[in-house]
């Protein structure tokens, strides 16, 4: 189930259901991270949730995706925009909205209105509440008035624009801005966007009806280019509890923890916590220095940037290529797992490599809990699978320092509904994904992504094979570029014609301020 797609809503258990699991997951976390959960906090924690949650804990436990140690916090949680920190919720249900400023006193005074409802990291581990969160483009900080001593102080790609780093991310052909459509690039002017997302129905429309109330005074209906704003963009987007993308596979499941958010993710033999600094500005980086940020320091520090994609998906294409290519539906299911990484439910190929594990999938304390050093040659995970590709761990030859320095935060969201492995032709609804990456050096990531691990093979030592779900092909049975490598016994097998199930149509290279930043930014005269 997901939200209408538009341009222009926990289970209850009972008590002695609920703790006694709760307490064996406490348990576990005591045995992964040590002492740093003290026995004494459980009931307080416990307590705190169900305030806020009913007796729904186990479902809340599941949502969250980890737990919360504030001996742990080390950043200035309550200035830091959520999505940054916090995972989306799950079930999901939101809308992105894109404006455009005409006029810098009344953007600066929607931003001061709409600023006790952005939502802030304080309360990540009780506040269930619908979120809202304030991006915006360089060219928004333009018309917002910030001053240009200050603009100078942004990094060259952000400032230039996704549009006009397309050579760096090899976005061209039918991903080239030319062909992207309006707002997006040089086919509109996007200078803010603002999310809306929770998980229930009434809690979105709520939240966003407040946030249509703060901006309908300064909207002209008719004539929208001499309002104070113009509405660019409204879209609905969702996702119901099993949390698929509209291929039908589970996404977002692998996401890296970030050090002294206090956020302890579910465990990873892989993943130990990175430095605050690769995802929030104005703290220590991997190297262990303090990277440069906009200024003033009320501007940059506790921001991020963000990198938006918006993909149309082809998903019948998709689901006409594992038939056309396999015997059997058995077969065809494994190809599509090949090609993502992971099955369906959301296990892991490394875990299960022969068929698909539901509880496994279901289980974030297993289902991101894996390496690739134990699978050299990719016989159970291709090294040209999508998840692999994109994190590749300790496969062989992979210095693990060097694949965190490219992790990013996603909080990509999906739109339109699952399409049945069955279709195999286009039922002509919208379907697809806004990507969404976060980094303190975002663009930077991304486009060393795009250019490198997804639209290259060299670094898997696969040639010219690019990634099967989002790298650009051209359906050419002939082309490297456009074959997919499954090594198997006796021999391998390579896919050919791969198309392009995800295309681009459009991006910005987006900045995510502080609570602090968007006071100041709102009180600019």
């Amino acid at each position: 189930m997901s939200n209408d797609n538009s341009k222009n809503s926990f289970g209850n258990s009972s008590k002695s259901e609920t703790n006694q699991p709760l307490k064996d997951k406490w348990q576990d976390l005591k045995d992964e991270f040590g002492n740093r959960i003290e026995d004494s906090k459980f009931d307080t924690w416990l307590k705190e949730i169900k305030q806020d949650v009913g007796d729904g804990v186990e479902t809340f436990a599941r949502k969250a995706r980890g737990v919360f140690n504030p001996n742990l916090v080390t950043m200035e949680l309550e200035d830091i925009q959520s999505i940054i920190l916090r995972d989306r919720p799950t079930p999901y249900f939101g809308t992105v909205v894109a404006i455009k400023i005409n006029n810098a006193e009344v953007g600066r005074q929607i931003l001061a209105n709409v600023l006790p409802d952005v939502t802030g990291s304080k309360e990540w581990h009780k506040d269930t509440q619908a979120t809202l969160s304030i991006v915006m483009t360089y060219e928004g900080l333009q018309a917002l008035g910030v001053p240009q001593s200050s603009l100078d102080s942004f990094p060259d790609s952000f400032k230039a624009g996704m549009a006009n780093r397309a050579n760096k991310l090899r976005d061209a052909d039918v991903n080239a801005p030319e062909n992207w459509v309006a707002p997006f690039g040089d086919k509109g002017d996007i200078h803010v966007c603002a999310t809306v997302i929770a998980d229930t129905k009434e809690k979105w429309q709520a939240k966003f009806d407040e946030l249509k109330s703060n901006m309908k005074p300064y909207i002209d209906y008719d004539t929208p280019e001499n309002g104070n704003i113009e509405i660019l963009l409204e879209h609905d987007f969702g996702s119901d509890n099993n949390v698929k993308n509209v291929f039908g596979y589970r996404d977002g499941i692998s996401n890296p923890e970030i050090k002294g958010s206090g956020i302890q993710t579910p465990p990873s033999n892989m993943d130990e916590a990175i430095a605050a600094g690769e995802f929030v500005l104005g703290y220590e980086g991997e190297a262990g220095t303090v990277p440069p940020m906009p200024q003033p320091e009320v501007l940059g520090k506790n921001g991020s940037f963000m990198v938006l994609r918006a993909y149309n998906s082809h998903v019948a294409a998709f689901n006409k290529f594992l038939k056309d290519n396999s015997d059997s539906d058995e077969e065809a299911e494994l190809l599509g797992a090949k090609m993502w990484g992971r099955w369906r439910s959301g296990a892991p190929l490394v875990l299960s490599p022969d068929h698909d594990d539901e509880d496994l999938g279901d289980d974030p304390s297993r289902n991101n809990d894996f390496g690739y050093k134990d699978d050299p040659y990719g016989k159970k995970c291709p090294f040209g699978a999508h998840a692999r590709r994109m994190n590749p761990r300790d496969s062989k030859d992979f210095i693990l320092s060097d694949v965190r320095i490219h992790r990013i935060v996603r909080r990509s969201v999906g739109f339109g509904e699952v399409l049945p492995a069955d279709v195999t032709e286009e039922d002509g609804k919208e379907r697809g994904l806004f990507f969404i990456g976060i980094n303190a050096h975002a663009m930077e990531t991304v486009e060393y992504l795009q250019s490198q691990w997804i639209n290259d093979g060299n670094f898997m030592s696969l040639g010219e094979e690019k990634d099967p779900m989002i790298g650009l092909h051209h359906g050419d049975k002939d082309s490297a570029a456009d074959t997919f490598t499954v090594p198997t016994d006796p021999i391998r097998k390579r896919y050919h014609g791969i198309e392009t199930f995800n295309t681009l149509y459009g991006g910005e290279y987006l900045f995510i301020p502080s609570l602090s930043a968007l006071k100041w930014i709102s009180e600019l005269s």
